[in-house]
């Protein structure tokens, strides 16, 4: 068979360490579709490919994954929209404010991460988090970004009732926007 890589064995071991929790098989996927929308989705993992690193995942191609999974209740949410990218650079002041909210209610720790290298290049040093210094008080950095999703569309699915709501965003006679739910099959 071969050796099993690096990132297998931790996969396989954190699984087995994991296997407790009812959630731990659970992952999310994400992808861009055809129409240039991400798509996220949590989906199970079924195993490795006999002999490879190649992960399985089981489903049907005639849905749409889930986006929020609750394994105590059996709940799953898949949320559609439009996300906004507020940056530094952003000219709307509210935004800006807005990011610089989103940003002071974050821990120091989690401020902190905004000051590190560049995520997913090679470490070119040891470097801790505990060797940066950030003032407690001092506003977002330019690397800290807020995303706020506005959702069009949620379809609700309730695995142990096994009921479905989907809700989109249309509208209505009035020309205000408003929420439609519409009950179709799991």
């Amino acid at each position: 068979m071969g050796t099993v890589t690096q990132w297998k064995q931790l996969l396989l071991s954190a699984l087995e360490s994991n296997s407790h929790l009812k959630h731990s098989p659970y992952f999310q996927f994400a992808t861009i579709g055809c129409n240039g929308r991400p798509s996220n989705r949590s989906v199970v993992f079924r195993g490795f490919e006999e002999n490879s690193d190649r992960i399985q995942i089981n489903t049907d191609f005639r849905t749409r994954k889930i986006c929020w999974y609750f394994s105590d209740s059996w709940e799953q949410f898949r949320i559609s929209g439009r996300v906004d990218v507020i940056d530094g650079s952003s000219p709307d002041p509210e935004k800006l404010q807005q990011r610089e909210k989103s940003w002071f209610a974050s821990s120091l720790k989690s401020r902190l991460q905004y000051l590190g290298p560049n995520p997913g290049l090679p470490c070119l040093s040891e470097q801790s988090l505990n060797e940066f210094f950030l003032d407690p008080s001092s506003g977002p950095v330019a690397t800290f970004c807020l995303l706020v999703l506005d959702p069009d569309q949620v379809d609700y699915l309730n695995l142990k009732s096994n009921q479905r709501t989907v809700s989109t965003l249309s509208r209505c006679a009035n020309g205000e926007m408003c929420w439609n739910s519409e009950m179709i099959n799991p």
